[in-house]
């Protein structure tokens, strides 16, 4: 089994946090290692060195993207293992073209994201966020804020998810065992798999219509930039939590902040557009709004998902054997 030569091409603080010694004796078994295993640039001629007998690149945040110039120092690159979520901001034309496989570790970065979001809508259901800061207020009187955000309950409960993507589908199964109405709105998914996940499959606004909470897992694509507008927030009951841990692209922030301002609407925002929200912004001071920064992704220890997928997929690539989440360029129309 030939050991392939291999490059990590990260920011420095993605290869300190998802690189452990554990991690590193993997990789050294797998892949023959320049003594220098990782940079952050790709056009320096340190990196253009490195970069001449290269056949497996392991990327993750930081790395630039992979151009012309990247591949014309690289003619023996034959494959880009990416160790964190979307290849978007890597992929060029040129790495397409010349036909270097590619893949991605979103499906592990799926997994926190997925636990995130069944504690959200299980701290919304009971309203604790909101009451949590209405309790900041001043003295708290519980009674009176009661039904200040809607009925504190996690009874006969419905939620939409709103995108069948890794992140939804994970969503959905981790609510099959409370036994609530999940309600899903993906135009591109077949809506027998949706079903045999232990879901509805409906339209977006019978899904908005219909929902106690709504979680957001689209990917953000033209077509779905701004797809949760006034129009939707609209349809949405009073005391519905929007829950949107995806992009903040995805939802009208400024439709949003005038339904959170009302009262009318409760949000838990991981995300938000444009990103971090200026100081000014109404959503920041409201007791019906949870704001986080970016944190139901991989944090921490947890990025060690990514690196450990990657390092399966090395191996497979090593063995012979075919990859499990290989992206094509046509997918990038559809996915994160």
């Amino acid at each position: 089994m030939r050991r392939p030569r291999a490059l990590l091409a990260m920011s420095d603080y993605a290869f300190t946090t998802q690189f452990g010694p554990a991690e590193l004796a993997r990789l050294h078994a797998l892949a023959d290692l320049p003594a220098t295993l990782h940079v952050e640039r790709l056009d320096t001629p340190q990196a253009h060195a490195l970069l001449a007998d290269v056949e497996v690149l392991i990327t993750s945040w930081g790395c630039p993207p992979i151009d012309a110039d990247v591949l014309a120092a690289a003619p023996r690159l034959r494959a880009v293992l990416h160790a964190a979520g979307t290849v978007r901001q890597l992929c060029t034309d040129a790495l397409w073209e010349r036909g270097v496989v590619v893949t991605t570790s979103a499906g592990a970065n799926a997994v926190p994201v997925a636990e995130f979001t069944l504690g959200a809508i299980i701290l919304a259901g009971k309203r604790a966020p909101y009451l949590a800061a209405a309790a900041g207020e001043g003295a708290p009187d519980w009674f009176r804020h009661r039904d200040r955000f809607g009925v504190a309950s996690n009874h006969d409960v419905t939620v939409g998810v709103v995108g069948f993507s890794r992140i939804g589908r994970l969503t959905v199964g981790l609510l099959q065992p409370l036994g609530w109405r999940v309600l899903v709105h993906d135009p591109v998914v077949d809506a027998d798999a949706i079903r045999a996940a232990g879901a509805e499959p409906t339209s977006l606004d019978d899904l908005l219509r219909r929902s106690d909470v709504v979680t957001v897992h689209a990917p953000d694509l033209p077509s779905t930039r701004g797809m949760i507008g006034a129009r939707e927030l609209g349809l949405m009951r009073d005391h519905t939590t929007l829950i949107n841990t995806a992009r903040g692209a995805i939802i009208d922030t400024e439709a949003l902040t005038r339904e959170c301002v009302s009262g009318r609407l409760n949000a838990m925002l991981d995300v938000t557009d444009p990103e971090p929200l200026p100081r000014t912004s109404p959503l920041y001071r409201l007791p019906n709004v949870m704001l986080t920064p970016h944190i139901a992704g991989s944090q921490g220890p947890e990025t060690r998902r990514m690196s450990a997928h990657t390092l399966d997929e090395l191996e497979r690539l090593v063995r012979g054997e075919p990859l499990v989440s290989q992206v094509r360029r046509e997918q990038l129309a559809v996915i994160a």
